[in-house]
């Protein structure tokens, strides 16, 4: 065998295995893939579109109602710890009314009419702000608005009814700032009046 013959042998196998490349590129192309036509593209395309639409709608609406609800509702914190200053100021014309030194003293009135202009004034800014408080007194029992504190025997009301308010509650724009705390009639028990019998 000649060196020109070798050479020659040599190029086959590579020349071989270029065409069985070919081959199979060739097969790949001939593997049938599925050739959308343009209308199916297009319906696809309009698919993709309007999820992608209808998600940025509903993320503009989530959006704002967040921002709505920290615009209405942004204070709420500060309402329901500025609810603290009410408590303190009816504490305060209670205790001055119920003291014993303070009762001889001409001057109580006074002091007393400017702690509630004060009140007066404190309630005003609350109510511009949406704060109301909770009427609860003569109202059923709703634990949604009260919190049960007690029960009180009254055979006058319905069992259920609130009697007797110990700390007002109070409502910011329909939500709950704080619960009423409140007593509630109960009647009295059968046990008595078989005892009064006897």
């Amino acid at each position: 065998m000649t060196k020109s013959e070798k050479k020659e042998q040599e190029k086959k196998p590579a020349q071989d295995e270029n065409m069985i490349e070919k081959n199979e590129q060739k097969e790949k192309k001939n593997i049938p893939v599925k050739d959308e036509t343009p209308e199916e593209k297009l319906k696809t395309v309009q698919e993709k579109l309007l999820r992608t639409m209808a998600e940025m709608e509903n993320q503009r609406r989530r959006f704002e109602k967040e921002k709505q609800e920290a615009f209405e509702f942004g204070g709420f914190n500060f309402a329901v710890e500025s609810l603290s200053l009410i408590d303190n100021i009816d504490r305060a014309v209670v205790s001055f009314k119920n003291d014993e030194s303070l009762k001889n003293n001409k001057d109580l009135n006074k002091i007393i009419d400017g702690i509630e202009i004060v009140k007066k004034d404190l309630v005003s800014i609350f109510k511009k702000n949406g704060v109301e408080p909770i009427e609860s007194i003569n109202k059923k029992f709703d634990p949604n608005f009260h919190q049960a504190m007690l029960e009180v025997e009254n055979n006058t009301k319905e069992s259920g009814i609130v009697v007797q308010e110990i700390q007002k509650g109070y409502m910011m724009k329909g939500r709950l700032l704080r619960p009423s705390l409140v007593g509630v009639a109960k009647k009295r028990e059968e046990k008595e009046k078989k005892g009064e019998k006897k």
